[in-house]
């Protein structure tokens, strides 16, 4: 592990303090509590998954691979099979390195999320982080219906040292983008970053406008790699799973960004996203600066909710 890593790793351990509460002293209470394994034992685990935030489904994906894998080991303590459901849980998350491969190429990140999810902060990390990667970014401010969204855009642009095309109120999403990839490509940025607006209380609107902003990227910029984001609130438990759902009618998702994760309890619904969406979670966020959002890892997130050091 690199230095940043490990650093985020030891923020990952704290930010998942009350997830661990939640599920992992349970999950500890039953291995304790039961001298050996039937189908109680995989009841009550059941039911503390599920109650973690974990979801229907995972949680059953999760039990299902346990009971193989106690079978093929040959397993009888509860105690032995604990490693075993950290892997399953493991194995549940996995995204695999083609994840990220808009880092590689000319691309176009449109970044969708309702507003105080952290949907802009994200965007200016990203750019950060981007930029730390010695990257030319450009940020096109297509959330035109928020006046903060704008001023909070250019903060972070000013940071990371990208260019920052729109930010005026009221102006048109896909007129900004077609603006913003003029820019994008007179300057050779690697990265176009979007902020679009996300009312999810009226999705006839908002799929309009990602469609014009679709039609706007197809049609000016068609060599770029395409990836969407959608940023939830951890701290929203199965409300941010909902939400996924709701924007993957509207939307073709590529990647999840989960915020907030340090202080809530609900830090399983990471787990609950992928397994219910198929869409994987790609960035996490446990905290204020640049350094707390990180590539989505399931063995340090896994790792960091059982305090298990590989």
């Amino acid at each position: 592990m690199g230095e940043e890593k490990k650093g985020f790793f030891k923020r990952l351990v704290s930010g998942l303090t009350k997830t661990r509460d939640n599920i992992v002293s349970g999950i500890d209470s039953i291995f304790k509590g039961f001298s050996h394994i039937d189908d109680d034992f995989y009841e009550e685990l059941e039911e503390i998954l599920i109650m973690g935030d974990l979801g229907v489904r995972a949680t059953m994906d999760i039990i299902e691979d346990l009971k193989k894998k106690v079978k093929e080991n040959h397993i009888k303590e509860p105690a032995d099979c604990k490693q075993f459901l950290i892997e399953s849980i493991k194995e549940q998350m996995d995204v695999g390195e083609a994840a990220y491969e808009f880092e590689h190429q000319t691309s176009v990140v449109l970044v969708i999320g309702v507003n105080g999810v952290g949907k802009t902060t994200t965007i200016g990390k990203l750019a950060g982080k981007l930029r730390d990667q010695g990257k030319k970014v450009v940020l096109a401010a297509a959330d035109t219906f928020r006046a903060a969204a704008g001023e909070q855009l250019k903060e972070w642009a000013r940071r990371a040292d990208a260019d920052l095309i729109g930010g005026q109120e009221g102006s048109d999403p896909a007129a900004v983008v077609f603006d913003a990839v003029a820019a994008a490509k007179s300057r050779k940025a690697d990265v176009l970053l979007v902020d679009t607006a996300g009312r999810l209380h009226n999705k006839k609107n908002l799929m309009e406008e990602l469609r014009k902003i679709n039609r706007v990227l197809e049609r000016e910029y068609p060599e770029a790699f395409r990836e969407t984001l959608v940023v939830l609130d951890g701290t929203t438990g199965q409300n941010a799973l909902a939400q996924a759902k709701e924007f993957k009618d509207v939307a073709d998702i590529t990647g999840i960004v989960l915020t907030k994760m340090d202080g809530t309890a609900k830090g399983g619904i990471a787990v609950a996203i992928q397994a219910e969406l198929g869409i994987p979670v790609k960035y996490i966020g446990v905290g204020e600066t640049i350094d707390d959002l990180q590539k989505f890892n399931s063995d340090d997130f896994v790792n960091a909710l059982f305090m298990t050091e590989e």
